[in-house]
């Protein structure tokens, strides 16, 4: 009786532990066939021809050119490639991917699969290839919007990024080395990923693999719905490592939207340079937890000099939205429609401020003077790091137009290796005080609590300015 009891009991566990893990028959893995079947006739394929240099080839490919061009020839022979006798442009082969937006002609695709051609050419699911019109393309989202006359057209249906969730299924369809049609699934590996140079887009990471060729092409949900343009993949090799990111589509369709109107993107701009709040920049600040966006820099005539705004703030909320990072702050900046006149909430010396500001358009360039490096011998030794004074001649060659700051010329013991002090860095404030010499750094130093994090404000070489933690010892 008492093993019939053991027996039972340990059934009930079992059924428990996988009813309550997803090992039940209605958490199956999904059916992608049907979204598949649905959805096939609205991709395409994208090549380019570039008649000025004489070649069809990826304006930038995901691979370099040599080893693509010889995947190619290896599956498809000399079709596609330049004739190296002759000179003469031919089509190239899968350069890349997009889909059908609309049913009256309009194609998506990614900046980097068209740039620089001189012919683009469309290739449909039933095999008709057709000349593409470019209405514009925009380099910092890297999208391009595309026009071709065709009829018997089915867009896509565009879904809502913004309910994605981690760990979420998603499917993508393009033609990653030329091999038309290939489906790829995966899930959603994190959301809102900022990459280097890629400031104005919150990307979706994904496990789903892409390769060279699939650049331009959706990401589906479930629903079948587009809710991602697959444009980047972080590799080594040239080839799927397992970190693929999408362009989502929340992002995608205003700047579609803008393209449409006017075939270019217009973005809101702050003018300043910001960093992430650390732990111990946090505590330098006198916050419990870190948070927001720290303004380390003004841009000279930028729209944040003619505001109130001021270096040492933390953005905490920009027109109602919470900053939990410095870079959730670009892309809603960027979004917002120029000319707009906001609400900033900062943190300025412990205390909590709001500021009206006038959002201005981003420019296409912005000039940043470069600092030369110079050697100094006055010399004393704070902190675990040699400073010296500026004199008249340092600040010329450095291009500092103010009174303040002394310069790090060697970093050799913590606190200040810790800090992530650099040789050449310039100290403007330690703690939101100006310093006009090394005697009065020491003096501030000297009279603060051993144990406590101070902030400095630093100007590095590049001519960028940041803040750094440096603990009193």
């Amino acid at each position: 009786m008492k093993n019939i009891s053991k027996k039972f009991f340990y059934s009930i566990l079992i059924i428990f532990v996988f009813t309550n893990t997803g090992f039940t028959n209605n958490n199956v893995l999904p059916d992608f066939t049907k979204l598949v079947e649905d959805n096939s006739a609205s991709i395409v394929n994208i090549s380019t021809i570039r008649k000025s240099n004489g070649k069809a080839s990826e304006s930038r490919p995901d691979m370099p050119n040599d080893e693509l061009n010889e995947f190619l020839k290896k599956f498809f022979g000399d079709r596609g490639l330049e004739n190296p006798e002759k000179g003469t442009p031919r089509k190239s082969h899968s350069l890349g991917s997009g889909f059908i937006y609309s049913s009256d002609g309009y194609v998506i695709t990614n900046h980097h699969v068209i740039a620089g051609a001189d012919q683009i050419i469309v290739k449909l699911n039933d095999k008709r290839e057709l000349d593409a019109k470019l209405i514009g393309s925009d380099i910092s989202s890297d999208i391009a919007l595309l026009k071709i006359k065709a009829k018997n057209l089915k867009p896509v249906k565009i879904g809502n990024s913004s309910t994605l969730k981690v760990g979420q299924w998603v499917l993508a369809i393009g033609s990653p080395f030329g091999f038309e049609s290939t489906v790829t699934a995966g899930i959603v590996s994190a959301i809102g990923r900022s990459l280097p140079n890629d400031n104005y887009v919150p990307f979706i990471q994904t496990d789903v693999a892409i390769n060279p060729g699939n650049s331009g092409g959706p990401l589906f949900n479930l629903k079948g719905e587009v809710v991602g343009i697959n444009a980047q993949i972080f590799s080594r090799s040239g080839g799927f490592m397992g970190l693929s990111f999408a362009i989502p589509m929340d992002v995608a369709s205003n700047v579609i939207k803008q393209l449409k109107m006017s075939g270019k993107v217009s973005r809101g701009w702050l003018g300043v340079y910001i960093q992430e709040v650390t732990n111990n920049l946090a505590k330098s600040f006198g916050m419990k937890k870190p948070k927001g966006a720290l303004i380390s820099r003004i841009i000279a005539d930028g729209p944040a000099e003619k505001s109130d705004l001021k270096v040492g703030d933390i953005i905490l909320k920009f027109d109602g939205k919470n900053i939990t990072t410095s870079s959730a702050l670009p892309p809603i900046v960027g979004s917002t429609k120029v000319g707009k006149n906001v609400s900033i909430e900062i943190l300025r010396n412990g205390v909590k401020k709001n500021i009206k500001f006038i959002v201005q358009e981003l420019p296409s360039k912005t000039v940043i003077s470069s600092i030369e490096k110079n050697s100094k011998s006055i010399t004393k030794k704070i902190l675990g790091m040699s400073l010296s004074n500026l004199s008249s001649e340092d600040k010329k060659n450095l291009g500092i137009d103010n009174k303040y700051g002394v310069i790090v010329n060697e970093v050799s013991t913590n606190p200040a290796y810790e800090a992530g002090l650099l040789k050449n860095d310039v100290i403007y404030q330690i703690s939101g005080r100006n310093i006009l010499n090394i005697n009065e750094f020491e003096k501030i130093v000297n009279g603060m609590k051993k144990g406590d994090f101070a902030s400095l404000l630093v100007r590095r070489s590049q001519g960028n300015s940041l803040y750094l933690a440096i603990k009193i010892e």
